[in-house]
């Protein structure tokens, strides 16, 4: 295995979104022996590129679910942002929704419908924060996903009605994953953390049976489905484990088990 890629949020970060100091030790020790780690995360890539330069090593980021690839130079070599007419339609959505917050990656910047102060429990670890926008009158170009939040997990079903009411009125013109029971993300068609590992492996020149990857989300399906071999957290969606049953189930991260395992395999 000559790449590693990993989820961020409820796999390599520990439950407290940070990074713990081993698992900077194991990332850095690979980097090393020559290994290219992946970021692969929902995240932004402004947010990503600051843990990047906490942990010290050289890494390509997946950001916004893959619909943008950074290099370790921090260059970007690929993206792919939501049709513009489209990103109008989808942030209307559930802007009158008292129960749902909506954002959006657009650029550089992070954007949300109303204040939030529990979405900014997961960036303790940067500087990035959001600024408030109006879904009804904003640029909606250069937008790398829009994704829609809950403060509360036992908000799950009324996310999924939100879900198919996209399903229903966009088809396969969108990509829509739960990222979390909380939290449901929507890209351009085709956009996934998959079809972006295979841009990095081969861009490092190597093929997608020379990856190992890491998740627990329902955004990782594909990304865990395509690589050489892929792990699923303990912790990880039971949706995502029935789908990908032969997939192996590691450790949680509350217990760094991403790092653990890297560190069995290669050091």
């Amino acid at each position: 295995m000559h790449v590693v890629a990993s989820d961020l949020d409820g796999t390599l970060l520990t439950p407290e979104h940070s990074l713990s100091p081993y698992t900077k030790q194991v990332l850095q020790a690979l980097r090393k022996k020559g290994i290219h780690f992946v970021f692969a995360t929902g995240r932004h890539h402004i947010d990503v590129a600051q843990m990047r330069e906490n942990m010290e090593i050289d890494a390509f980021m997946i950001t916004a679910n893959g619909a943008r690839v950074h290099d370790s130079e921090g260059n970007l070599i690929f993206s792919q942002s939501i049709e513009p007419s489209l990103v109008s339609e989808v942030a209307k959505m559930s802007m009158n929704d008292p129960l749902v917050y909506t954002h959006l990656y657009r650029g550089d910047h992070w954007l949300i419908n109303k204040e939030d102060s529990y979405s900014l429990e997961f960036y303790r670890e940067t500087n990035f924060t959001y600024q408030l926008f109006n879904p009804l009158n904003f640029d909606t170009s250069d937008v790398a996903k829009i994704y829609f939040t809950t403060t509360d997990n036992a908000l799950y079903p009324h996310l999924v009605q939100l879900k198919n009411r996209l399903d229903a009125k966009f088809g396969g013109r969108l990509s829509v994953a739960f990222s979390t029971l909380n939290c449901l993300e929507v890209m351009a068609e085709n956009v996934s953390k998959g079809s972006a590992l295979k841009k990095v492996v081969e861009k490092l020149g190597y093929s997608l049976k020379n990856s190992i990857a890491f998740g627990d989300g329902m955004n990782d399906y594909e990304m865990l489905k395509v690589a050489g071999k892929g792990c699923i957290m303990q912790n990880g969606s039971s949706e995502l484990k029935a789908l990908l049953p032969e997939l192996e189930v590691i450790g949680s991260n509350a217990q760094d088990a991403v790092t653990h395992y890297l560190s069995n395999i290669f050091l």
